[in-house]
This record gives structure tokens, sequence and C-alpha cells, in this order.
């Protein structure tokens, strides 16, 4: 079950909404530091749907999955999370952050890290193993076991952490925010200092992972052509605007270029995948990537 063969087959659309959406924004906006980030965001994520949030520094994409998170509020607009005000199911929300880097010299195993998904939010020092109830203890290994087949780690799980490559440690983290079965996974910047046969890979892995269990996955991403034959559905964040739809209604030239307010160009390979050429950065509003105060992170 570790390989990256492609995802199978989506039911139709119907089904999908048959089952519920896990997001849904309508007129969102959000303001911070007396500045609108966006506004005007209509959003839904079906169930079992693979979305992307996109867009260059600054846009707010990572806003958006604090506002999902129930971390920051909206300021205009209309929000549900998994049937719920945002921040009351969380507990049915995966969420792996903007990427860590490990220390070399970390001896933690890549196992270890998956089970803090089980129980690293817990205050006080863990039972021992030994003194767990059996069944829960069992229920536990067999889990962890479950989801670090299924990303593919079997056979590096067993080894300090900071001696793995980042594509490894990506998986692994996956893993990690898999374990409780969410239904829900937001994942900011998984291909983020990953080279381009590793975006790849954790690519395909995220797609299947959505397809094979079910799970709604919402990914931020600043460069889609990676990611691009997968999705469902993408949000782009651009210059306080947003647009939203499938791939073929938003990665368009004309719709880029609108939000971006320069000329971007969308070409279809030979085998008619869509690549996005052109795309230019914005200066980045943040000071450090992997931290601080949420509410002054405005990716």
């Amino acid at each position: 079950m570790g390989g990256d063969s492609p995802p199978p087959a989506r039911p139709p659309d119907a089904a999908i909404r048959l089952r519920g959406a896990a997001v849904r924004l309508r007129g969102a906006a959000v303001r911070l530091g007396g500045r609108t980030v966006w506004s005007g965001v209509d959003l839904t994520v079906g169930a079992g749907e693979f979305v992307a949030l996109l867009g260059p520094n600054g846009a707010g994409k990572s806003t958006l999955v604090k506002v999902l998170l129930g971390l920051l509020p909206l300021t205009a607009g209309e929000i549900s999370v998994l049937g719920a005000r945002p921040g009351r199911g969380n507990h049915r929300v995966g969420y792996l952050p903007q990427r860590r880097s490990f220390d070399a010299a970390l001896r933690i195993r890549g196992v270890d890290v998956v089970r803090l998904g089980l129980d690293g939010d817990r205050w006080g020092v863990p039972l021992p193993a030994f003194l767990a109830p059996r069944a829960r203890r069992r229920a536990a290994e067999d889990r962890i076991a479950e989801v670090i087949d299924l990303v593919g780690a079997t056979a590096y799980a067993a080894r300090p952490i900071g001696a793995l490559s980042g594509g490894e440690q990506q998986r692994l983290l996956i893993a990690q925010a898999l374990v409780r079965r969410p239904d829900l996974l937001l994942l900011d910047e998984p291909l983020d200092s990953l080279d381009l046969p590793n975006q790849s890979a954790v690519a395909a892995l995220v797609a299947r992972i959505c397809r094979s269990e079910r799970v709604s996955v919402v990914m931020v991403a600043h460069d889609v052509n990676p990611i691009l034959g997968y999705l469902d559905r993408v949000a782009y964040l651009a210059h306080g605007g947003a647009a939203t739809g499938t791939p073929e209604e938003v990665i368009t030239g004309a719709t880029l270029s609108r939000l971006y307010d320069t000329p971007i160009e969308v070409l279809r390979t030979s085998d008619g995948r869509l690549v996005v050429v052109g795309q230019p950065e914005a200066p980045a509003r943040h000071t450090d990537r992997h931290g601080g105060d949420p509410r002054g992170d405005t990716r």
C-alpha cells in the first residue's frame, strides 16, 4: 500500500455532494492590522475532495488555514468546518504546519513522531506502555503501523528522524496528521523545500490518501504545477481578491492575469496537463515563515 500509484477514479460529483461539505465559506473576509488580507472568498470543499490554496507570499493562504482552525475570526461572511463553527471539530482535523526542520542529531525515531499525533496533546507524562490497557495499546500500535504503511514509510520509520531525507520526514509528518483518522486534512506548504522528485512523490501520496481514506484535503501551495493534475478545486488568492472553482475554471491565463494584474500564461502539454508560466512573486509580508504570532502571518 506504500507505493505512489495513480489515485483511483473519482466517484460522481453528485455522490460527493450528498455526503456534505467539509468546508463552506461565503463572502468571507479577514482584516489584520487595518489591512484587508482577502475578501469575497466563496469556497466549498466536498467530502473526499483535494483542494489547493494558491497564490504568492503575502496573499493570505496560511491566514485562511488559521481561520479554518478557528485561530482567527472572519471580519465578514460565513464559514462552517465539518458542519460546525471553526475550532469546534478540531479533533476531526489533521493539521501539518509549515515545514519544520529537524536537527541532524535528533535521535527521536520516526515512529515516535507519528505516535505524537495520538497523544502529543495530552497533559502530563504518558503512562509507560506496559501500564496502558492492553486493548488500547494494541489498537494504538496497529493504527500507527497502518498510517506509516499508508505513507510508504515502513522501511525507515524506526530510524532517527534527523537522519532521514526531507521527503522521508514529510511522509512521517503526514502520517502523524492522519493517525487520528481525520475527516479534514490541512497541509500548509508540505512541498516547501523539497526537490522536484520529492514534490511529485508527496503530491501523489496526498492525492492517493485523499481518495483511499475519503478524507478532504486542503493544501497550501506556492507552485501549482506539481499538484495540478490531482486537484478537484482551487482557490487562488492575490491582491486581496480570490478566484475559486475547478482547475479548468480558474487556471486560465485570463483569470490569473486579472488576479495578478500582470500577464500570466497557461500552457497545455501534449498529454493534456496544464502548466502555469510566468507567475510573479509578491514581496513577503512576514518575517518568520515558521513561527511567531499567527495573527501577524498573512501568507
